[in-house]
């Protein structure tokens, strides 16, 4: 029976530490939906925008203590924000049906890197996949915007002093 009590006092916490060591990357596995706001009627005048794209989304401990950082909340280094990642479509006020993804399903293997710094910092790539709807912007007069005047013509003689223009 004492053998049995050494052996569980001996292997029991290496467990314990070895699960919180590798749970601590798997954490990382969730797909995070930052933006679904899909379900509307699609615009009449629109485009379709989307694509992915991988990105660092590391992160570092709270408390950047050398095996303390293990047990410390981790703070994101590169946040990834919706209207960064959206902005390769258009304009904000443009677009509608938007959705914005994250996949850390990468960051399970890369927790190496937060064993090799002691818990202090965690290499996580994420997959960001986004698409929305554009709205295609109106005629220029009607968004109140003046329309750009017509060039001045020129005569034969004006322009021969310009910089390009070609005549010599």
């Amino acid at each position: 029976m004492r053998g049995t009590c050494r052996v569980l006092t001996w292997f029991a916490p290496r467990m314990t530490a070895a699960a919180v060591l590798l749970l601590s990357g798997c954490t990382a596995l969730t797909t995070d939906v930052l933006v679904n706001e899909t379900g509307r009627p699609r615009p009449a005048l629109s485009t379709h925008c989307a694509g992915s794209e991988w990105t660092d989304n590391s992160m570092i401990a709270v408390v950047p203590l050398p095996i303390i950082s293990y047990a410390s909340p981790t703070q994101e280094i590169n946040e990834i924000k919706t209207d960064d990642v959206l902005s390769r479509c258009g304009p904000l006020d443009r677009l509608s049906n938007r959705r914005v993804e994250v996949d850390r399903t990468m960051c399970v293997p890369t927790v190496i890197t937060r064993l090799l710094t002691l818990g202090i910092w965690h290499w996580c790539p994420a997959n960001v996949s986004y698409e929305a709807d554009v709205a295609v912007p109106g005629p220029r007069a009607a968004a109140g915007v003046a329309p750009a005047p017509a060039p001045e013509p020129r005569s034969e003689g004006e322009g021969s002093y310009e910089v390009g223009s070609g005549s010599r």
